[in-house]
């Protein structure tokens, strides 16, 4: 069996009141145009998550909800507080206790982008890879049976874009 990860940095959020909680801060227009975008290409390209573990942020909930409509069926969600500005490690070993062949996780830069490169044996070879910009997806494929096997550089790319790439 392969099981396939799906890590998406939330979609363009909200900087209008720059006194808002930072955990509390929205998707601004241009966030809630690409995150449904980025659900269609996952739809079509057929990585359809059976788990969805998503930061409780409000960015990371809204980029979700604007998701899921273009997927083919509705997946279990997780909203994890550990998931808001965690460290790479800490996502890994939340990872380790998911459960379904295709899990998403949807968290924040630095450590989604971080956690991207480290899971990949070879990143692709995209000029936005490294900077990982708002709503970057990237498909991982493991040739595991558990989440719990997944260690540093052990997967193989599938696929990766960013909303630039997509169709409007």
């Amino acid at each position: 069996m392969t099981l396939t990860l799906i890590l998406i940095r939330h979609a363009k959020s909200s900087w209008s009141d720059p006194l808002q909680d930072d955990h509390a801060r929205p998707l601004n227009a241009r966030g809630r145009g690409d995150a449904p975008r980025v659900g269609h290409w996952l739809a079509a390209q057929g990585h359809v998550p059976d788990l969805v573990l998503c930061s409780d942020a409000a960015r990371t909930r809204e980029t979700l909800a604007l998701i899921l409509p273009a997927l083919q069926s509705v997946p279990q969600v997780r909203y994890l507080d550990r998931l808001y500005h965690a460290a790479p490690q800490t996502m890994l070993e939340v990872l380790q206790r998911a459960s379904g062949a295709c899990v998403a996780m949807i968290g924040h830069n630095p450590a989604i982008g971080m956690l991207a490169r480290s899971l990949l044996r070879q990143p692709p070879e995209h000029p936005r890879f490294a900077d990982y910009p708002t709503a970057a997806t990237t498909v991982i494929g493991f040739d595991l049976t558990r989440w719990s096997d997944v260690t540093m550089q052990s997967g193989r790319l599938i696929g990766f874009t960013i909303p630039h790439d997509l169709p409007d």
